[in-house]
């Protein structure tokens, strides 16, 4: 029987491609001259640190992180930010998570989806993955289109066609 599964993945190589992308960048710009500005990136945990002086430069950070995400074809959705906060030598700092796979709530709204669409497959939710199995591909394929065009803040992709 013919299936798919919907997941929300990152391709951290890329992540890490453009956070380097990025430190290069604020080597090189004029408005961080003399500002003590450090990125980093933690594969393992999937969290970019960031430690800068001002708001401005937090702010400055966050908009050539997405630049630099979207050149190397990471959707920019998977960037969650935490707090800022101060630091004793009166710096600012941020944790930025990456959102990888699809939590329950989400996962829930799609098998809901799937089911209101009257469209003859089967969805199920496998840890942090949605299982979509149907006769036809056809109806896989009206299932991969309508995940895409659905609102839900979130990138999707499908993996495992079993035909």
């Amino acid at each position: 029987m013919p299936s798919f599964d919907v997941v929300s993945e990152v391709d951290l190589q890329e992540v890490d491609n453009a956070v380097n992308n990025v430190i290069k960048e604020i080597d090189t710009r004029y408005d961080f001259r003399g500002v003590s500005t450090e990125l980093s990136f933690n594969k393992k945990d999937k969290v970019i640190n960031l430690l800068t002086g001002d708001d401005m430069k937090v702010k400055a950070v966050r908009d050539m992180l997405i630049t630099h995400f979207t050149r190397r074809k990471v959707d920019s959705r998977v960037i969650e930010y935490g707090e800022v906060e101060p630091t004793s030598k009166g710096q600012l700092k941020q944790a930025i998570k990456l959102k990888e796979g699809i939590d329950k709530d989400t996962a829930k709204k799609i098998v809901k989806m799937i089911k209101a669409s009257k469209i003859k497959v089967q969805a199920a939710i496998q840890d942090e993955q949605v299982r979509v199995t149907g006769k036809k591909l056809d109806d896989l394929q009206a299932v991969m289109s309508l995940v895409r065009e659905c609102d839900l803040d979130m990138p999707f992709q499908f993996v495992n066609m079993k035909s």
